[in-house]
């Protein structure tokens, strides 16, 4: 049909654009279930793994290291030919779901877990003298506190796992890859490979790159809130300092 400079194939891919906004709204759908299910899981492994029982903390342990430390690719290809093999398929978007929620659970609870114990243990030892119990501590005392130190790199792995449903190519789903590589390969639309794939990659640019943009601007105005609020203390310290010598 012809390259990247071939008015037909271009014509073609304008012609079929449905075909690319159906893939992009599978892809949405999958990303935003998927996102659920892995703040659900980041949240109860990020609270165990920061907990203080040493059963909880290795359960959490061997849940991140195994995800973490084993394929995305390899997960999604077994939980789909289990569940088909044992006859008890969910379907290709809800296995992606599945495979993709479990996965990025494991990042979001280390992102949780890090901004949880980033908090000073004295917060912890007062809220403890104050009477709260565990649930209180994290609810009132803890959690409030580690939002600002949580949001960037969670917001970053979001990002990430939009991307990551590409991965759902390899079962045969209908992530907008999959629908891109069906549109190529097609009787009808075959040939047309650069303006598919440019397509394509400028759709999950669109999704993806507002909110890389809203994570690297959260971040640099949390440090500059930090930084205002450390110079505001050494103000106010040097201001005491040198009240008392006058004193």
């Amino acid at each position: 049909m012809g390259g990247l400079f071939s008015a037909d194939a271009w014509e073609t891919v304008w012609r079929y654009r449905s075909t690319f906004l159906h893939g992009l709204g599978n892809t949405v759908q999958l990303a935003v279930f998927a996102l659920l299910l892995s703040l659900m899981l980041g949240i109860l492994f990020g609270l165990m793994s920061a907990g203080g029982k040493k059963a909880l903390r290795a359960a959490a342990r061997i849940y991140v290291e195994f995800i973490q430390n084993t394929p995305l690719l390899l997960q999604m290809c077994f939980l789909y030919y289990a569940l088909a093999f044992s006859g008890n398929s969910i379907g290709i978007l809800r296995t992606g779901m599945i495979a993709l929620g479990v996965y990025h659970g494991a990042y979001m609870s280390e992102v949780i877990r890090a901004g949880i114990q980033a908090v000073p243990k004295g917060q912890t030892e007062a809220a403890q003298s104050q009477g709260f119990g565990y649930i209180g501590r994290m609810y009132y005392i803890i959690l409030p506190q580690s939002i600002k130190i949580i949001l960037p790199p969670m917001v970053n792995q979001v990002v990430n796992l939009i991307k990551n449903t590409s991965c759902l190519y390899i079962v045969g789903g209908a992530d907008l890859i999959s629908v891109t590589y069906s549109f190529v390969t097609g009787a009808n639309t075959g040939g047309a490979y650069a303006p598919a794939y440019i397509v394509s990659g400028i759709l999950f640019f669109i999704v993806c790159f507002p909110l890389s943009t809203l994570a690297s601007v959260w971040e640099i105005s949390l440090k500059k809130r930090d930084a205002q609020a450390n110079k505001a203390a050494v103000a106010g310290a040097a201001a005491g300092a040198e009240e008392g010598m006058v004193q």
